[in-house]
């Protein structure tokens, strides 16, 4: 396990970058999938590391609570390498409730992960619909309790999130996520 931290180019109000991918309800997804949301909320994450799993029961609840937001797991790491990775494992721990988000999407040539800038596990980006587009308004921590056996007692992505929703701007400081390094294949 690398422990790293968050750092994509991805500045306030830049557009989402655009995504196809397979969920593993076989279904293929894009930003168009979530147009009727009002945010949308992109963490790439994976099964095996402890720092993503201690947050798969917030983003559950985040996608069970806020119905104009869309919670979207998206795992690039190389399932070669990390087989708890794979598209079949990802699709266990949606069967078994461990993982309960909008979408649960496999990033297999790591180009979505690229695009954004993502670096490590959980590394949340959420996006607020501004004239037809989602554009960023927060990239960081999703609590404050960076190590995996913290107990958080501040949650910066519901006050983000909240903040969309009541059109307000997001007035957060962007400390970036902590987490494992993404498992590129060409490392």
């Amino acid at each position: 396990m690398v422990l790293k931290e968050s750092d994509s180019e991805l500045e306030a109000g830049d557009p989402a970058p655009a995504f196809e991918l397979e969920g593993v309800d076989g279904e293929t997804y894009s930003l168009e999938s979530f147009a009727d949301d009002e945010a949308l909320l992109v963490v790439f994450t994976c099964n095996h590391c402890p720092y993503a799993q201690a947050k798969f029961d917030l983003l559950n609840e985040l996608a069970a609570e806020y119905d104009d937001v869309s919670v979207v797991g998206i795992n690039p790491n190389d399932a070669e390498e990390y087989p708890d990775d794979s598209v079949e494992q990802m699709r266990a721990f949606v069967d078994d409730g461990r993982v309960d988000y909008d979408a649960y999407l496999r990033d297999e040539s790591q180009a979505v992960a690229r695009a954004y800038g993502a670096v490590c596990t959980p590394d949340p980006f959420l996006f607020a619909r501004e004239d037809g587009a989602f554009r960023l308004v927060y990239h960081g921590r999703l609590d404050d309790a960076p190590n995996p056996d913290d107990e958080p007692s501040r949650y910066h992505i519901r006050e983000a999130i909240d903040a969309v929703l009541a059109d307000d701007p997001v007035d957060l400081e962007w400390q970036p996520s902590r987490g494992c390094s993404i498992k590129w294949t060409d490392d």
